[in-house]
């Protein structure tokens, strides 16, 4: 069974780039825009890695994995949580880690890393 994927990301050209090598590597993927639709589908779903981008309206990425790592169900509070930002510089590790992001992938992507962290924090 393909392991799920779900990309927080505001950029269509990202979300679609990042959907295709992620797919070629057999991976499903689910796409929203904004942390408050990370949210939303996990109310009814689950999904086995989120990719957030930091800056995106609505909800940025600090904010909803805060709120990720809160949800009443364990699983889906523990769900591993890549940061994808053009921004890293304003953000240490550390203040990732405060927030329950295990990881983080500086813009523009270098698709070989996200394989391998994807696959790494998915044990696949």
């Amino acid at each position: 069974m393909p392991k799920q994927v779900l990309i927080a990301e505001d950029s269509s050209v990202i979300q679609n780039i990042t959907r295709r090598v992620l797919q070629f590597q057999n991976f499903d993927i689910v796409a929203v825009k904004n942390g408050q639709q990370v949210l939303d589908y996990l109310e009814n779903h689950s999904c086995d890695i989120i990719l957030m981008d930091i800056s995106m309206p609505i909800m940025d990425g600090m904010e909803c994995a805060t709120r990720v790592r809160s949800l009443p169900d364990a699983k889906k509070a523990s769900i591993p949580i890549v940061a994808i930002t053009g921004n890293a510089k304003n953000y240490t590790m550390e203040d990732f880690q405060k927030v329950g992001i295990n990881d983080y992938i500086q813009k523009p992507i270098n698709f070989d890393v996200l394989v391998e962290t994807v696959r790494r924090l998915t044990n696949s």
